[in-house]
């Protein structure tokens, strides 16, 4: 969009896509890009919401002009996160509008200085503070770790929106439409359990205290600073949130496996059909050589189950399959069955490890645990299909 796009009679969105960032954080795929919201309240006091990575300095200046008119000023800008994918433009905001007050919580005032050397016109704000801005309001709602110390959300009550700065975003430009009504909602639901359990997971107790916050609030825009703005169903991206943060899955199964020269590969798919022999059609296979991680984090934190094959490597775990175990180790995944399957040549240690991790997260192990030296025979094989048919029955008696 090249122009500001009403929100409410006097709350824009002005906000920009990214086509140019490959990766997000310089980890994670943006194969659609991704948008960095911002919002203007024009009321007695001007007040912008966030600002923009400064890549994208351009056309955000310009939309911002375009409303506001070549000699408008900014009173105030709130920074609900400081990480520099929304301030990043800061420093330029702060030149062009000099006596706009930089209005963020302690930790947003510690951040600033170091990241910035910006000390001076921060107007520092705690848990349950106001800020006036005419016939309009913030309320502030401080939700560390969510996923810096210093995130927080406001609340506008008069017309209701819930500006919740990282928190309900994810992955994906806006591409025509900004609301949930106008886009394609299931890729955007995708894309956002993907921001979730790539970026925001790992807190997800965190996650939890903020969404206790928001029980008494009546919100019917929920306006975050990636992906959609929820104006026509708002309770459902703070439901996913909320089962997403408790650790609940669907029914279902990721199987992701490393193979060098096609036998663990072949027991993966020997699991697969013992899955889909129990009904089960909900199934993801991923060879971690050629799925990016990013991917594989989404699919397990969105089912219930997980079969992992892995060869072993120089007497260890085979790397890339090391690697996501890492990474699933640091999102902290819970309430998950594994399943653990796993081929070796001249000496083991893929299942060895593979077994630890399991054991170390408080997972719950599925039996059978199958190995097998070199290449599977069709008894082992059978093994492999029964751990499937295992882990779909264990599946099936959780979800009641």
């Amino acid at each position: 969009m090249q122009s500001a796009v009403p929100v409410t009679d006097s709350v824009y969105w002005v906000g920009v896509n990214d086509r140019r960032t490959s990766l997000f954080e310089a980890i994670w795929p943006l194969p659609k890009g991704v948008c960095y919201n911002s919002y203007l309240i024009l009321d007695r006091k001007v007040a912008l919401l966030d600002a923009v990575k400064e890549i994208s300095l351009s056309g955000y200046l310009e939309k911002l002009r375009g409303i506001l008119g070549p000699q408008g000023k900014i009173d105030c800008l709130i920074i609900h996160h400081l990480e520099p994918d929304h301030s990043g433009s800061v420093p330029v905001l702060r030149e062009i509008f000099p006596q706009m007050k930089i209005v963020g919580n302690k930790r947003t005032a510690e951040f600033l200085g170091r990241l910035y050397g910006i000390k001076h016109g921060v107007e520092v704000v705690r848990d349950g503070d106001e800020l006036e801005l005419g016939g309009k309001k913030l309320k502030f709602l401080l939700t560390p770790m969510v996923h810096w110390p210093e995130t927080m959300m406001s609340y506008e009550p008069a017309d209701k929106i819930l500006f919740s700065g990282d928190a309900f975003g994810g992955f994906g430009t806006l591409d025509g439409g900004i609301f949930d009504d106008t886009l394609d909602i299931a890729y955007f639901e995708d894309e956002i359990l993907r921001y979730f359990s790539n970026i925001v997971g790992r807190y997800s107790p965190m996650v939890q205290k903020a969404m206790t916050r928001l029980k008494d609030l009546e919100v019917k825009i929920v306006a975050p600073t990636h992906g959609p703005i929820w104006r026509k169903r708002p309770e459902r991206i703070i439901d996913l949130y909320d089962r997403w943060s408790r650790y609940e899955a669907e029914r279902g199964v990721v199987i992701a496996y490393g193979s060098m020269y096609g036998n663990t590969e072949r027991m993966a798919e020997a699991a697969a059909e013992g899955l889909s022999e129990q009904g089960l059609a909900a199934v993801r296979v991923h060879n971690v050589s050629r799925s990016h991680v990013s991917y594989i984090i989404r699919d397990v934190w969105r089912y219930k189950g997980l079969i992992l094959g892995s060869p072993t490597y120089d007497t260890k775990i085979f790397p890339l399959m090391d690697s996501l175990l890492r990474l699933l180790e640091t999102k902290m995944v819970k309430k998950r069955a594994v399943g653990i399957l796993g081929s070796y040549g001249w000496a083991g240690g893929a299942v060895k490890a593979m077994t630890e991790f399991v054991k170390n997260n408080s997972l719950e192990l599925v039996e059978p645990v199958v190995e097998v030296q070199f290449a599977p025979d069709a008894g082992e094989l059978e093994q492999c299909r029964r751990l499937g048919r295992n882990v779909a029955g264990h599946i099936r008696e959780s979800s009641g």
